[in-house]
């Protein structure tokens, strides 16, 4: 089968930002601050807002079409993508997750979007390298883009304790993941084969990842987690992830102790929309 590039990206923006809005002792400048209050970590200011960095590098990686799923009280992404930046590479549409229900649910809304066709779906919050967007791009059906355990220490700016507290990957020899476990106690990421391979929500979904999302079950946090969505598409229809093995940078802006070195790494960044 010919490679079918894909054009469409949804951007996981509407969460609440709990994390975020938490005060930490940290010190920002008073625009930082007045976002990080709304815990919009899409929209905290590095030279200009975090998410135009991420879209720069999705036009770079040759996506065209980008929806950015958004909460109803979002009106500062709405305003800012939808009338107040002009956009030469990328065309930005939103979709709205009426209620903060969780990762699954907010792809569920960019469905619409999709329009039958292969999308990839992305958190807000992450900066990803160019490399594992590109090659995602290019696959043949579901995908994923994991990133080595290695790697993130090294590169990133992801400590110990948020890769232990994140998705793991269980690969196969052949290439396709095997499950997905969503925080894995010390015994079992311990019986899993080096490289380790992380998920920080950079997917590759055919139309099937819709019905899934629809199936699941709210998990114990009360949420529609996509974790769960992949695995009931893998177990219940057929579907099988291409795994990207990633080893580049990736940035994770979470919490107000995240800006500044996010704010380093980034400021020399070109961004071409």
């Amino acid at each position: 089968m010919d490679r079918k590039a894909v054009d469409k990206v949804a951007i996981l923006a509407g969460g609440l930002g709990i994390r975020m809005m938490a005060h930490n002792g940290t010190t920002l400048n008073a625009q930082q601050e007045a976002v990080a209050d709304t815990g919009v970590k899409a929209m905290i200011p590095i030279k200009r807002p975090f998410l135009d960095y991420v879209l720069s590098t999705l036009a770079d990686a040759g996506y065209k079409n980008v929806c950015l799923v958004v909460g109803p009280e979002h009106d500062r992404i709405r305003d800012y993508y939808g009338n107040e930046l002009a956009t030469t590479r990328l065309e930005i549409s939103f979709a709205v997750q009426a209620e903060p229900l969780g990762t699954a649910d907010a792809v569920l809304a960019a469905e619409a979007f999709a329009d039958g066709e292969d999308m990839v779906a992305l958190n807000s919050d992450n900066y990803y390298p160019l490399e594992a967007l590109r090659a995602l791009r290019e696959l043949n059906g579901a995908g994923a883009a994991m990133f080595s355990r290695k790697s993130l220490l090294a590169n990133s700016n992801i400590s110990p304790e948020r890769v232990r507290s994140s998705a793991v990957a269980h690969i196969g020899a052949d290439g396709f993941l095997h499950d997905i476990l969503e925080k894995p106690d010390e015994e079992t990421l311990n019986s899993l084969p080096e490289p380790l391979y992380v998920s920080k929500n950079c997917w590759r979904f055919t139309p099937k990842i819709f019905e899934a999302c629809r199936k699941i079950e709210k998990s114990s946090r009360g949420e529609f987690e996509l974790p769960d969505a992949v695995r009931y598409a893998m177990e219940e229809l057929g579907e099988r992830f291409r795994i990207v093995p990633a080893e580049g940078m990736v940035l994770d802006l979470s919490y107000r102790s995240d800006i500044r070195e996010v704010t380093r790494r980034l400021e020399n960044v070109p961004v071409n929309l």
